[in-house]
């Protein structure tokens, strides 16, 4: 019989803000990380420690104790303390794609300046887990993942629940397979990470300690390599340790008992066949438990913080990162790697679970704001270094019509398709320096009684658009220049409003404000229009017609498929916490369905149609009073009975619904006066769709998810994740439902398909182990929202929709140029490709190579095919990896020889759900 060993890692679970402030955690790790190094230099029986797999931990620590980066070093040089692979423990479903690459790769970045990285997926507590992860940790050489949800019920407190029924996997040791057959081993807590905490050093103790403990893994252990965690939430490290296992290991002879490390023990399971080990296949969200501990209706807890991340995220991967590349490539400007980590880094010190999820108290998410604006700001600022500096390149003069009183602007597209949409920019017609004038006032004067005409709108071939010209009159403004004291002006300014169409992918075009006539304009440009009806819209592929309750129905033109009674309202109580959704007992679903309301058409332009809905809606103001005394003597969740109150607060609801004259779908922006108190606010989009499953947008793929949950799921509510989109489809047409930073849905079990968008939830407590009171979490005040409503054929990736859902994400971005000559066209595009359901996820310079970086994903279950060809000079192609390595060389299609037209494409079949990454190496003179 072999003999059995106890595998006993120390760690320590390092949530940086939860129940206390950051600060007051940062303290008590400062102290626990100076009675690590003291206990790993004089204790050699303590051996390892293994630092949460975040490398964050380090730079906090030296915040405080600076001088203790030398004997950090030595004890990381050395093994013993080991870091990695991850910036820190994100939540993986509430961060995009790209942020979760850029944690893996800023965390292997980190942790190798120190010494050696922990490959290994490390996940002890995020909330489920993505489908992806296996392929993301195979290409950066990680063969084994740990985890703690996502496969067996696991509730608050740390307490593992024994629930009867079949788990995904009979033992904590599996295989876990990526949609695109990519594997790791996967290693379940199935016990926690706090199974070895706190060992005994007195005999009788240890005895009773250790023969549960021992019973309990091995009732999931598949070999006899038994794995203890000796540490759990912000647990002081076992100094002790050693007393402890010598205790054991006298109590116990037929057990080898050994301080060790992941590595170690992932080594000795190794010796142990596997045909026995259950393979579970993508995403791990517990969907095989009764639904209580899932925890996802933390992504709708704070719906601000997932608005403002979803526009930190975008911000970056859609604008700083490719057009600081754009720029290098046309202009020749350094790419900015430094502030563009820096950036990175601050955004996603707000992603670990508790900070993001929105389950802590008040004080960190008050800190949250500061660091989502020190990111963006820093991003816009590295924005507007970009478009400035290939602006300077572009050709105005060239543009048919245009004399010097003209202002070009050029429109930035860094998504990767071709796209349409309406755009507002300010243009400058006459602008004076502070100090060619008597006084800022005069100048203002004397700028505001200049005889200006509004003029009209050009594309970059001189064609007159549609176009909406706002007078703005005099505007101050201050240039900082790189060599001199800043510039302050006053200018006559105008705000264009127009539809940009087909702006080619990561690309711009110029368009041009001319100050004459509008009877004296040139040619006119073909366009589309959209038109207002007498209650309701139309574009040439939807019509959209307004009920008496501010409801709509969606035709779409191309398939004749209609959808009724969109943007209906629902409202209920929420007794639950930030963690978790409780509907009260006997608790009614209230609806705008019938409700009287105010609808005006407030836009009517050739280019965009907007009307306007106003609710003034009477709901419950709060909880009932005993929903107080409840929590304060933490009455479970489940348990609790108060309902709403008698007493009802004016919810006002302003809705905006706009239809673009080539879009797709419908834009819906809703304002939210929120004066209740423990509530929760969806909007209802009914589909009719007859299907048994969702595709909802995640990580690196579109995840097909079962509408009706497994026999053991008893929870009412069956909300789930989602990132960009979410979409039901019957196989002839489909319906998808994009957002900004609205995170959580749920495909209601109706006769009708409904798909519910959480748009607020409102909560009075953080929840899980004590009491936490979290007046801010109710949300109160005004909030706006904005989703999209886009029908089509087929389903969401087959039809392409998916591909305006992103676009809906991103932001134009614009610079004014004057009139100049340069060595840039009116029009550009530095990657041109093709490739039915791909998508592009990065456009980028590798920091170690200097390559620019492209990424695709396939978000089919079918290969297809990647076509690409750059519009730059590039010396040779290499596939590579999402830690951005060099790998196997495709093709030395291009040299310094060639002229520009004659870039090479590179063609690539791409698998099922395939993420893939090629590094272009650039010649010295890259443009």
């Amino acid at each position: 019989m072999n003999r059995k060993t106890a595998h006993i890692i120390s760690h320590t679970h390092w949530d940086r803000e939860w129940y206390l402030p950051y600060e007051s955690h940062h303290l008590r790790l400062t102290t626990l990380m100076n009675e690590l190094m003291d206990t790993l230099e004089q204790d050699e029986r303590y051996r390892y420690f293994h630092l949460d797999g975040q490398t964050i931990i380090i730079d906090d620590y030296l915040q405080i104790y600076p001088e203790g980066q030398e004997r950090l070093s030595r004890l990381i040089e050395a093994g013993k303390i080991i870091i990695g692979p991850w910036y820190v423990l994100q939540d993986e479903f509430l961060t995009s794609s790209e942020a979760n690459v850029r944690n893996l790769l800023i965390g292997h970045r980190e942790a190798k300046r120190w010494g050696n990285v922990s490959k290994l997926g490390y996940f002890p507590d995020s909330f489920g887990n993505m489908g992806q992860a296996p392929q993301l940790l195979k290409q950066a050489d990680i063969q084994a993942a740990v985890f703690g949800r996502g496969v067996k019920p696991t509730g608050f407190d740390n307490i593992v629940v024994d629930t009867p029924g079949e788990y995904e996997s009979p033992y904590s040791e599996m295989n876990w397979q990526s949609p695109d057959g990519s594997s790791v081993v996967g290693i379940l807590f199935a016990n926690w990470y706090s199974n070895g905490n706190e060992i005994p050093v007195e005999a009788g103790a240890a005895k009773i300690y250790w023969d549960k403990k021992l019973a309990d893994t091995q009732k999931y252990a598949s070999t006899p390599e038994l794995l203890y965690m000796n540490g759990c939430d912000h647990q002081p490290i076992q100094k002790d340790l050693g007393d402890a296992i010598q205790t054991a290991s006298e109590l116990y002879p037929d057990v080898d008992f050994v301080h060790t490390t992941f590595d170690d023990y992932l080594e000795a399971l190794s010796r142990y066949p596997s045909e026995n080990w259950v393979t579970v296949h993508g995403e791990l969200r517990s969907t095989q438990t009764d639904g209580w501990g899932t925890l996802v209706n933390t992504a709708s807890a704070r719906v601000y913080l997932k608005q403002l991340n979803q526009m930190g995220q975008t911000i970056l991967e859609k604008g700083a990162e490719p057009l600081a590349a754009l720029a290098h490539l046309t202009a020749g400007q350094k790419y900015p790697h430094e502030a563009l980590n820096y950036a990175w880094k601050t955004l996603m010190q707000n992603h670990p679970h508790d900070s993001i999820c929105g389950c802590g108290v008040d004080e960190i998410h008050r800190e949250m704001i500061g660091r989502f604006d020190k990111s963006r700001h820093m991003a816009e600022a590295l924005i507007a270094e970009s478009v400035s500096a290939i602006g300077s390149k572009i050709h105005t003069s060239g543009i048919p019509g245009l004399s010097d009183a003209a202002r070009p602007v050029a429109l930035f597209n860094t998504t990767g398709w071709e796209r349409s949409g309406i755009v507002t920019v300010d243009v400058q017609a006459v602008r004076i320096n502070f100090s060619e004038g008597p006084s800022p006032q005069a100048i203002a004067e004397k700028l505001d009684a200049m005889n200006i005409e509004p003029g009209v709108v050009v594309d970059h071939q001189g064609r007159t658009i549609p176009a909406t010209i706002e007078d703005l009159g005099a505007q101050f403004g201050y240039d900082l220049p790189d060599d001199g004291f800043r510039i302050p002006y006053m200018a006559r300014t105008f705000r264009l409003t127009f539809e940009a169409q087909q702006i080619p992918a990561l690309g711009y075009r110029v368009y041009a404000w001319k100050p004459e006539p509008a009877n004296e304009a040139g040619d006119l440009a073909k366009s589309e229009e959209v038109v207002s009806t007498s209650q309701g819209m139309e574009n040439q592929f939807l019509a959209v017609r307004f009920a008496d309750d501010g409801s709509y129905s969606l035709t779409d033109k191309t398939t004749g498929r209609v959808f009724n009674d969109l943007g209906i309202y629902e409202n209920c109580g929420d007794i639950g916490n930030e963690y978790v959704f409780r509907q009260p007992d006997g608790d009614s679903m209230l609806t705008t369905r019938g409700l009287a309301t105010s609808l005006s058409l407030i836009e009517d332009q050739p280019y965009r149609v907007t009307y306007e809905v106003v609710h003034e809606w009477e709901i419950p103001a709060s909880a009932e009073a005993s929903f107080e005394d409840e929590k304060r003597r933490l009455v479970q969740f489940r348990k609790r009975q108060s309902g709403r109150s008698a007493e009802t607060v004016t919810l006002k609801l302003t809705t905006q619904v706009s239809l673009e004259s080539s879009g797709r779908g419908v834009q819906v922006r809703v304002t939210v006066n929120n004066q209740a108190r423990d509530h929760r606010l969806r909007v209802l989009l009914p589909t009719d769709l007859q299907t048994q499953t969702v595709m909802a947008d995640s990580i690196f793929e579109v995840a097909e998810r079962d509408i009706v949950p497994a026999p053991e799921w008893i929870n009412p509510s069956n909300a789930q994740h989602q990132q960009a989109f979410v979409s039901l489809s019957d196989g002839k047409n489909g319906l998808t439902v994009a957002n900004k930073g609205l995170n959580e849905y749920e495909v209601l079990q109706d006769d009708r398909h409904t798909i519910a968008v959480t748009l607020l939830r409102s909560v009075s407590e953080m929840g899980d182990w004590g009491v936490f009171p979290t007046p801010e979490a109710q949300c109160l005040g005004e909030h706006t929202l904005e989703y999209a409503v886009i029908p089509h054929s087929g389903n969401v990736v087959d039809s392409g929709a998916f591909a305006w859902a992103y676009q809906y994400q991103t932001p134009w971005f614009d610079q004014a140029l004057p009139m100049q000559s340069g060595s840039l066209g009116a029009e550009y595009s530095a990657l041109t490709w093709s490739g039915q359901s791909l998508a592009l996820s990065a456009f980028k310079q590798s920091e170690e190579s200097g390559d620019i970086i492209a990424r695709w994903y396939n978000l089919s279950g079918e290969a297809t095919t990647l076509q690409f060809a750059p519009q730059f000079k590039v010396e040779s192609v290499y596939e590579s990896d999402i830690l951005e390595r060099r790998g196997e060389i495709y093709d030395s299609h291009n040299d310094s020889s060639k002229d520009q037209s004659e870039v090479g494409q590179v063609q690539k079949n791409i698998g099922a759900a395939k993420i893939v990454t090629f590094a272009l190496a650039t010649s010295a003179s890259t443009f």
